[in-house]
């Protein structure tokens, strides 16, 4: 069920080289893991028993319970080597199985929710490989949950038409008489176009509430990597209050992502 997408195909950098090398085989294991559990859940053709069967196999790589899903027992051995809490992976799992079995979110805190299990354990795994204090986990959760919304933004289309997944909450459609069947269309409708851009400057707050974490983190070059992550996500929730992601490019270019990563780096060295 693997899809073929790596770590570089990713919207964010993941386990960049500004973490240190010490840190990016555990961060690698995790990721691997993630990649495969998403790949399991979005599966075009696999039956919905078949995928939950699938991430209980994983579940049960991680407790020990089984050696099926060589991914979990790689993130296993890796977690047990460094005194990992397995939490993290069994609340991804979590949002996997969501996204087998629940296609609306009805509500912003409904979607919020469903963040705080696909999203934030991600987060949440790195600040705990670098020994970092849980105490930051509030300013990486609205972090990783802005991520998590961007993402879905800008692939609101493809997720309706390929899965009949729609994240946009369905109070928001409903309060401006947007329907999800024009989440097919080959443009966004001023109502839908609405309801993109108050998610998006949702999720901007969001960002607010993260703007200090980069300064927080103890770890020199994690910071760093946290400010190139805040700076792209600013940015592309800016975009997606003015884009149309039916109809228009909303991802950065490779040179584009460059320059922003770049500022972002500087003035996270700058600030240390």
């Amino acid at each position: 069920m693997a899809s073929g997408k790596g770590h570089k195909d990713e919207n964010f950098p993941v386990a960049s080289k500004l973490v240190a090398p010490a840190f990016r085989a555990p961060i690698m294991a995790f990721y691997r893991f993630a990649r495969l559990a998403d790949d399991i859940a979005d599966h075009l053709t696999a039956t919905p028993d078949e995928k939950l069967e699938r991430l209980e196999a994983m579940r049960q790589g991680i407790t020990g319970e089984s050696m099926a899903e060589p991914s979990a027992v790689a993130l296993r051995q890796v977690m047990a080597e460094r005194r990992l809490d397995p939490v993290h992976a069994l609340d991804l799992l979590e949002a996997f199985r969501r996204d087998v079995t629940k296609l609306r979110y009805g509500n912003w805190d409904e979607l919020i929710d469903y963040c705080r299990y696909s999203a934030c354990p991600v987060g949440r795994f790195v600040l705990d490989v670098h020994g970092e204090d849980r105490a930051l986990w509030p300013a990486n959760d609205a972090l990783c949950a802005a991520l998590q919304v961007i993402n879905h933004l800008q692939d609101c289309a493809k997720d309706y038409r390929e899965l009949d997944r729609v994240y946009l909450p369905q109070d928001l459609l409903a309060s401006t008489g947007a329907r999800t069947a024009e989440l097919a269309d080959a443009q966004a409708s001023p109502a839908l176009r609405q309801v993109i851009a108050a998610c998006a400057e949702r999720t901007q707050h969001l960002l607010a509430d993260a703007a200090p974490f980069a300064r927080q983190i103890r770890d020199r070059r994690l910071g760093v990597e946290v400010a190139v992550i805040q700076r792209l996500a600013v940015s592309l929730a800016a975009r997606l209050r003015r884009r149309d992601p039916l109809s228009e490019r909303v991802h950065h270019g490779k040179a584009e992502a460059l320059l922003l990563a770049s500022g972002a780096a500087l003035g996270r060295f700058v600030r240390a």
